[in-house]
């Protein structure tokens, strides 16, 4: 058993909570649009076989497969089928989030990403012959093969994004560095602790200025801001699960009740990333 592995993502699944679900397995033969919604969510494209061209308000791109697409479902986008290739396969999956880390994550994917299937990207490729496989000759429980397929491939996509954080910013980005990674899995892990920049730099093995600089050159905020936005996350959660403001305070980090709604307050006043409105912060 190898001690020395860190997990650099389960804490952010488990605070991302996904729901994944299987919107379109076969041939694509016409054009398919998926119109712009919340932005809570992810449309991600399999692309098994064939040529496709996708195209978005501000851009457009051909893919040949295997390929994945992935696109934030406040990108309203469409699939079309080229003459040259009338033959494409595709596997089309949504990931919902439900829990408080969704926001953070999502931001990471405010640009569609267009990744070829080459053998770089093994973390993505072990699964893609099964599920090619499964759609060219259905069997028994496909339905139920699919929906685990399309699960394993979510987290394929993660694993790849988080292998090449460096190269992005956002959680990824943050991921991606092994030091500034153990700081934000101890935030997503206990995010009602109390933090200072020095015990996250102790956490990363960096000075603070070091792990302050880092942190904002890889993630694009400070630790503070997204310790804050993943702490007002928390609490607006508990608040809507019907907890008062003072439990709410206490899961997620807030010194009292009045902090707390002061941040909500605040919160409303502003759009959120995901262009939804905010909730109205209740009475203390």
């Amino acid at each position: 058993m190898n001690t020395s592995h860190f997990d650099r993502l389960s804490a952010l699944l488990e605070g991302a909570a996904p729901r994944i679900g299987i919107h379109h397995a076969g041939a694509l033969s016409s054009t398919s649009d998926f119109p712009a919604r919340s932005g809570k969510a992810l449309h991600l494209h399999l692309l098994l076989r064939g040529t496709m061209r996708i195209a978005w308000a501000d851009g457009d791109a051909v893919l040949e497969g295997p390929a994945i697409a992935v696109l934030r479902d406040d990108c309203g986008h469409r699939i079309e089928v080229l003459p040259v290739c009338p033959e494409v396969t595709l596997l089309c999956v949504d990931a919902a989030f439900e829990g408080p880390a969704a926001a953070l994550l999502l931001m990471a994917f405010a640009s569609p990403r267009l990744i070829a299937l080459g053998d770089e990207a093994h973390e993505l490729m072990h699964v893609v012959p099964l599920i090619a496989a499964e759609m060219e000759q259905p069997r028994c429980g496909q339905p139920a093969l699919l929906a685990r397929a399309g699960d394993i491939l979510f987290i394929g996509l993660m694993r790849y994004l988080v292998a090449r954080g460096q190269s992005s910013r956002g959680v990824f980005g943050g991921l991606g560095d092994p030091r500034l990674a153990r700081a934000l899995v101890a935030m997503h892990r206990s995010p009602a602790s109390p933090w200072s920049l020095e015990s996250l730099a102790d956490e990363a093995g960096l000075s603070r200025t070091a792990f302050a600089t880092g942190f904002r050159e890889h993630v694009g905020i400070s630790p503070g801001a997204y310790l804050a936005a993943l702490r007002l996350d928390i609490a607006e959660r508990a608040v809507e699960s019907g907890q008062g403001l003072k439990r709410a305070a206490q899961a997620s980090g807030y010194a009292s009740t009045a902090a707390l709604s002061r941040a909500l307050s605040r919160k409303r006043l502003k759009s959120p990333p995901s262009g939804a409105p905010a909730p109205r912060p209740p009475a203390a």
